[in-house]
């Protein structure tokens, strides 16, 4: 059963390295890139923290962040191409 909770924790360390990208990155795109891989490590370590604590709760926060940060993505492209 800790399996679940050394998992979040390694997840939750990927995107601190990532977040070197996120600050550090040459172009616009790099950072944006940076920030949907942070959204999804941290989507999946609360995944993995729900499964280890047994609480639904967590669940639906991943699901919440998620959906936001794919609707973020989305925007920030449109944005960048000239279309928004």
């Amino acid at each position: 059963m800790n399996e679940f909770l050394y998992f979040a924790i390694f997840f939750v360390l990927c995107a601190l390295a990532v977040a070197v990208r996120l600050i550090k990155g040459p172009s616009v795109v790099d950072r944006v890139v940076a920030a949907d891989s942070i959204d999804i490590l941290t989507d999946i370590a609360l995944i993995l923290f729900a499964l280890y604590s047994g609480r639904g709760i967590y669940l639906d926060i991943a699901l919440v962040t998620a959906l936001l940060g794919f609707l973020a993505t989305v925007l920030i492209s449109k944005y960048l191409e000239g279309t928004l």
